[in-house]
């Protein structure tokens, strides 16, 4: 069955894949010369509009360190940017997807956050993405609330992209944090899981990363094993690389619902990996 999806952040690097997934409906890409998320006129305005069936809010500041010093921009695109989407989409009554984070948790777990993990953001982004959060669910009962983290995707800009570039320039051995852990998550992964939640009747917060884990060294290891990228790489801690916002210690997500509501399972991150770079070689 065809549908009409409208992508916020569509220009993005999870946006793109969104737009890619759902290339056989049909689709408004909304970038954010197309829509201001922070307008709640301009976005009711564009939804009564269009009437899209299913809504994919991506429209983020996602710069963690500049969050940090443009924390009133950070909550107007982070927070009221979602309440505004989120009020046009059950005005119209649009299924409704709004991505998040692991940013929301304090970071120093020692086993994977699930949904209902306590939320205890150290951060402006996470502080910000966490009110974007209750503001869906609050306004929008019927919404699904999808966290992600650690994300690669074609054309970047990634960790993985960052990894690559600097692999193939060569030189001494790299440094890379081995004291941060998550699950590298492929962006394609989380579209078509997105597509797979759209089917069904959760509602509520979802967790979608891919399975297993990895530190940031172990991570960049198997991306240049499998490239086949010859720089040594060698591990250091956090301190090595001091930034304005706090990067947590544990990423990991638990995809706990996906379990409890037996959807499909994401793959194992390795897995992921190895299917991403046979069709996006350069990244």
């Amino acid at each position: 069955m065809s549908y009409s999806v409208l992508i916020t952040g569509a220009g993005g690097m999870l946006g793109r894949s969104l737009c890619q997934k759902f290339r056989d409906h049909k689709v408004f890409a909304m970038g954010r010369d197309e829509l201001d998320v922070t307008s709640q006129e301009s976005v009711l305005a564009k939804f009564q509009e269009l009437q899209p069936d299913v809504v994919i809010h991506c429209a983020a500041m996602t710069q963690v360190d500049d969050c940090e010093t443009e924390q009133e921009r950070a909550f107007e695109v982070n927070h009221l940017g979602a309440l505004h989407v989120a009020q046009a989409a059950r005005q119209i009554r649009s299924r409704l997807i709004a991505i998040s984070t692991d940013y929301v948790f304090k970071g120093d777990a020692l086993a994977p956050y699930p949904e209902d993990g306590p939320t205890v953001p150290q951060t402006i982004y996470g502080q910000s993405k966490l009110a974007g959060e209750r503001a869906v669910l609050d306004e929008y009962a019927d919404a699904i609330v999808a966290r992600v983290a650690w994300l690669y995707g074609p054309g970047g800009p990634s960790f993985l992209h960052t990894m690559m570039r600097l692999g193939k320039a060569g030189g001494d051995p790299m440094q890379v944090v081995n004291d941060q852990i998550g699950n590298p998550t492929s962006t394609l992964c989380v579209a078509n899981h997105i597509e797979l939640l759209l089917n069904s009747n959760i509602r509520g917060v979802v967790n979608l990363t891919c399975e297993g884990e990895a530190t940031w060294f172990e991570f960049t290891r198997a991306i240049f094993e499998q490239v086949g990228i010859e720089r040594k790489v060698s591990a250091c801690t956090s301190d090595a690389f001091p930034r304005p916002a706090p990067r947590p210690a544990n990423s990991r997500l638990e995809n706990r619902v996906l379990v409890n509501e037996d959807i499909q399972e994401m793959p194992h991150w390795r897995d992921a990996l190895n299917d991403f770079l046979k069709l996006h070689p350069e990244g």
